[in-house]
């Protein structure tokens, strides 16, 4: 048992190694937050490596609601899984599929292969945020808990912000593919980082005895490295291979007209992936204990994760891929909806008669707890406005002609937002959740109704860095409290779950408040260009950004008033055990 086990009061503190451990978690939480809208200013680009004509942007809609969908709906699995089995394997694991979605992704040369390369991602990526919102639960009491989960919260809103810049950054060198080549590099140095320092961590990856398996793991990971350089070959396609009068019969289907993965060297490659998982079946230790992930798997209530992945999948592919000109969600949107309704009713059914259901019984029955999920989607509502409709009112406005000029504007609010969370955090121990969350929600209302004010030349006076500074102030000051409240309100054992429904409400809250907002500005500009058909592009696009903005405001002042009231009862000041989570099964 670890030094921390069975240690109480407000002195527990992790260790120097322990705090690396979540520096380090933190860091990948980021990692993959930036990959949530990296392919902004790369999908162009990634439309010509999939043979997809550039007038034809629906069609590419796959690759970002891919990711966006991997992120979502699996979330509420992978967080039960870090209950079940512990966090820092969930971590590992969620950087394996990362760094898998990000290979595949930069390999691909077809729709299907880049969605599923992000699919992966999205699902690698998303799991990283609740093992780490549980491994801070984990290391720290109650009362602790404030300023790490602030860290966490921020470090995931800012990340996916500088997605695009980080696109862009990349762009400049090399093609779209090495973004994520930088992706697949970091996501393997952070798993070998985690892993080290696992070994020796309070939370420990596992509890199973060692085995003398050195061997097994060379081969498997020589297998690894065929099925890389094989992948390489395969989807990039050397042009001077092909040329060879050698190597070039690798690259000929076996059926005419037939797809690369029917060539020589595709079957090749579904050869050695399909060694590599045998042998991780069969010598559990040798790289990836499948068997023991089909086991946390069926223990974690498989049956309710499709079933809730089916909801939250419906809601995901019935926004994501909206025109806000047209609707507030896609044509396809109410069948989307219909199929989430009905899975909801067979997840409600299930959870009723089920043994052990993913959401566990009474988990989410204390008011604090389901009111941080309904909180946290108000406070996705409106701080989406802020991420996408301040670039677009700078954008508009000041910067015409400078997407780097409307990052810098956002930057503004984007550097007060840590620092509010810092202060958040620290605030935690001494004003109660509620209180507090309702404080940051006021101010970033507050700001809104500011920006709702701003005219075409308000971003060049010095005036208009307040509202900014306020609203990133604001929303800092509410993310942690909000983690804080469901993690006070949950069994240890559910905090993993917590973490990740938490998480789902404010990505579910986003998704849902960017279409609608965006719909009501839309409809305002109309309604403006109809009154006052003199109105210029410059003028109505003021017009619809106002509209967003006390849209947002309207959110946020809900979400205040909410946490103020749901929140009460949320014993976030209490001293508490920082007990440890297993990490075996």
């Amino acid at each position: 048992m670890s030094e921390m086990a069975g240690a109480t009061g407000p002195d527990v503190r992790p260790a120097a190694r322990d705090r690396l451990l979540l520096t380090l978690c933190a860091i990948a939480v980021a990692f993959a937050a930036v990959d949530t809208y990296v392919v902004v200013l790369a999908l162009p680009d990634m439309m010509a490596g999939a043979g997809i004509p550039v007038d034809e942007l629906q069609r590419a809609a796959p690759i970002v609601s891919g990711f966006l969908l991997g992120y979502v709906a699996m979330l509420p699995l992978i967080g039960r899984i870090a209950d079940l089995r512990g966090q820092v394997p969930v971590l590992a694991m969620s950087l394996v599929l990362f760094a898998i979605g990000s290979f595949v992704t930069a390999v691909s040369y077809d729709l299907p292969s880049m969605v599923a390369g992000r699919f992966l991602q999205g699902v690698g990526g998303g799991g990283l945020v609740p093992a780490t919102m549980s491994l801070v639960a984990a290391l720290y009491p109650v009362e602790r808990r404030g300023l790490p989960l602030g860290l966490v919260s921020a470090v995931q809103e800012f990340g996916s912000v500088l997605g695009p810049l980080f696109g862009a950054l990349v762009l400049s060198f090399t093609t779209w593919r090495g973004i994520f080549a930088i992706n697949l590099a970091g996501g393997a140095a952070l798993l070998v980082a985690v892993s080290l320092l696992a070994r020796t961590s309070v939370v420990p990856a596992a509890r199973a005895p060692r085995a003398r398996v050195w061997p097994a793991r060379t081969v498997a990971l020589l297998l690894l490295a065929a099925l890389v350089v094989t992948g390489l070959v395969t989807f990039l396609q050397p042009s001077d291979l092909q040329r060879d009068l050698t190597w070039g019969q690798l690259f000929i289907p076996y059926v005419d007209g037939g797809s690369r993965w029917v060539t020589p060297i595709g079957v090749a490659t579904i050869g050695a992936f399909l060694a590599l998982l045998l042998w991780c079946w069969f010598l559990p230790r040798a790289l990836v204990d499948l068997r023991g992930w089909l086991g946390h798997l069926v223990a974690a209530d498989l049956l309710g994760a499709v079933l809730l992945a089916a909801v939250l999948g419906g809601i995901v592919l019935a926004f994501a891929t909206a025109d806000p000109e047209v609707a507030v969600f896609s044509p396809q949107g109410p069948w989307f909806l219909a199929g989430s309704a009905l899975a909801l009713v067979l997840l409600l059914l299930h959870l009723r008669r089920a043994a052990d259901p993913i959401v566990p019984r009474g988990a989410l029955r204390a008011t604090p707890a389901w009111g941080a999920l309904v909180v946290s989607f108000l406070v996705g509502w409106a701080l989406i406005a802020a991420l996408v409709d301040i670039p677009l009112f700078a954008r508009t406005t000041t910067q015409p002609d400078s997407q780097l000029g409307a990052a810098l504007v956002l930057l503004r609010f984007l550097v007060a937002l840590p620092i509010g969370a810092l202060v958040g955090g620290w605030l935690l121990r001494r004003v109660n959740a509620g209180v507090l969350t309702a404080v940051g929600m006021a101010a970033a209302g507050a700001s809104f109704l500011a920006m709702a004010q701003w005219d075409r030349t308000s971003l060049d006076g010095f005036a208009s860095n307040l509202p900014l500074v306020l609203g990133g102030l604001g929303f800092g000051l509410a993310l942690a409290p909000v983690n804080a409240a469901i993690l006070a309100s949950t069994d240890d054992d559910a905090h993993g779950l917590a973490s990740a429904l938490v998480v789902v409400a404010r990505m579910v809250g986003m998704l849902v408040g960017i279409s609608a907002l965006t719909t009501i500005g839309l409809r305002r500009l109309y309604a403006a260009q109809e009154s006052d058909p003199g109105l210029d592009l410059r003028e109505l696009g003021i017009v619809q950004e106002h509209a967003v903005f006390v849209g947002a405001a309207v959110a946020a002042f809900a979400a205040g008033a909410l946490a103020l009231a749901l929140f009460a009862r949320a014993k976030t000041r209490g001293v508490d055990t920082a007990e440890v989570l297993r990490a075996g099964g």
